[in-house]
């Protein structure tokens, strides 16, 4: 259980160091070109995924997620405390990375942000995030599992695109970007509603993919 939890602090807290570092280096060389920044912060992000996924999937399923931890527990295929454990170290995982990214860069350890990111376009698109990160997730492991680190890494990387809120998507990322005042920050007044239309969609994700995959094996 200890390498698992070391697994799941470990890729959440480079998660975090990639969503936040790159989004940091895109706005210094590219202060007036957001679209350029965003780009730069989806790729890097994608990157990191892959990386972490791969390499720590085998050890504790790479949830890096409290969204997708909590799928797996309604699945029946993580236990109660772990699925505790595995949020709580995802969550303070995700604070280290945020901090470790701004040691990088020589900004304010502590900071708040304070990035508006709120409206009922915003809260949809968490929703509709979500959906799609844990429907790609049970598609992946139901038919390539090989495939799952590059489906997530490629998924993330269009939602940023495709989706007015750039997809957070994840409850633990969405708590340690809310202290980060930098390109990839969101204000922690608009944090709760992101982290429920994030379960909202994970959680229509889980109900449609069951159903889907059923009908799949039972045809």
């Amino acid at each position: 259980m200890m390498h698992k939890l070391m697994a799941e602090a470990v890729g959440t807290a480079f998660l975090l160091v990639g969503v936040v570092g790159s989004g940091i280096m895109a706005a210094n060389l590219s202060p007036d070109n957001t679209g350029v920044a965003l780009l730069a912060n989806a790729i890097a992000t994608g990157c990191i995924l892959y990386v972490i996924i791969t390499l720590l999937g085998p050890i504790s399923g790479a949830h890096f997620n409290p969204a997708v931890t909590v799928t797996f527990l309604i699945r029946g295929e993580i236990a109660v405390r772990p699925a505790a454990a595995y949020i709580a170290v995802q969550i303070a995982a995700g604070i280290l990375g945020v901090w470790a990214a701004h040691l990088m860069f020589d900004l304010p350890v502590l900071q708040v942000s304070t990035t508006l990111r709120t409206g009922s376009g915003q809260w949809f698109s968490e929703i509709l995030a979500s959906f799609g990160l844990v429907f790609v997730i049970l598609g992946g492991i139901r038919h390539t599992p090989q495939a799952v680190p590059t489906l997530v890494a490629l998924y993330i990387t269009g939602a940023y695109w495709f989706t007015s809120s750039t997809s957070f998507a994840n409850p633990a990322v969405t708590i340690a970007r809310s202290l980060s005042d930098t390109f990839a920050g969101i204000l922690p007044g608009n944090m709760p509603m992101f982290i429920l239309m994030q379960l909202i969609g994970a959680g229509l994700a889980l109900l449609v993919a069951r159903h889907l995959f059923q009908a799949e094996t039972a045809g």
